[in-house]
């Protein structure tokens, strides 16, 4: 009997047969990659081979939440839509700054600060240079945990202004990895006029860079690829001649602004939960 691939219960087959095939193909999805993992669920399995019509699908729905709840990667094609939907979408997250330690804690280098502290919040291991990925600096759970989601974190290592060509690079190489080609682009960037420390979250396209030169970047290279962006507020000198301008956002974070920077992690962290979620 030949798989569903994504279509919704009642479409081609009788309810009952597309039900049998979904548990099927998840039980021997999930035994394939998480042998130790799916032992202790093989009563929730039987009991939805062996249920009647209308306790299946409420098996069935069970094990899907285990299936998503646990970050457990399936390769079954024969769940339905709507289950499929509950599942947290992969976020690239990228920040975007100015390379090496003369640049390192400027303002305007805020979302490499961000990035940096998401990673060690979320239990990451430390960034490392990929050249797979535009040869930026990448920071990826080898097992997503429990409960979480997909986040890949990656970090331009170009300058502002020439940080298209990378994100472009590293968002090509992960979007091979994507079952279904569905996820999302995230881009962390510092924000001039709002408030130190207050975040941002914008997702239409076409929204105007401001001035912003990392994000003019890439918005030059990745054509109708769409992306959302998370600001981060590192407010804005008195002066507003363009040289005052380019020594703010330049000069060294001191304490009480990194302070404030980093002290935005949580409301960052709930912006990439919302992402998720579609």
């Amino acid at each position: 009997m030949p798989l569903l691939d994504g279509t919704e219960m009642g479409e081609t087959l009788d309810e009952v047969d597309q039900l049998d095939v979904a548990v099927t193909d998840v039980a021997s999805s999930l035994g394939r990659s998480h042998q130790a993992r799916l032992e202790p669920r093989r009563s929730s399995i039987s009991k939805v081979v062996t249920s009647t019509k209308s306790k299946k699908k409420q098996h069935l729905h069970k094990l899907v939440k285990v299936v998503t709840s646990e970050g457990i990667t399936t390769t079954a094609t024969s769940l339905p839509k709507s289950m499929l939907a509950s599942r947290p979408l992969p976020l690239l997250v990228c920040s975007v700054g100015n390379p090496g330690s003369q640049f390192a804690n400027t303002l305007h280098s805020a979302g490499h600060t961000v990035l940096n502290r998401l990673a060690d919040r979320l239990g990451y291991p430390g960034f490392h240079k990929d050249r797979q990925h535009g040869n930026g600096l990448i920071s990826k759970p080898s097992i997503i945990p429990g409960g979480s989601g997909d986040w890949t974190l990656w970090q331009s290592t170009a300058y502002m202004n020439d940080s298209g060509k990378g994100v472009r690079a590293a968002y090509m190489a992960w979007a091979k990895n994507i079952v279904d080609g569905e996820g999302r682009l995230v881009i962390v960037h510092d924000e001039l006029e709002k408030p130190l420390g207050a975040v941002t979250l914008k997702t239409g396209q076409g929204l105007s860079a401001k001035g912003h030169n990392g994000l003019k970047s890439i918005m030059s290279v990745m054509g109708n690829t769409p992306f959302v962006r998370i600001g981060i507020g590192i407010g804005r000198p008195v002066s507003r001649e363009s040289n005052d301008v380019a020594r703010y956002v330049l000069k060294k974070m001191d304490a009480g602004e990194k302070s404030a920077v980093e002290g935005s992690i949580d409301q960052v962290i709930a912006k990439l939960k919302q992402l998720e979620t579609g």
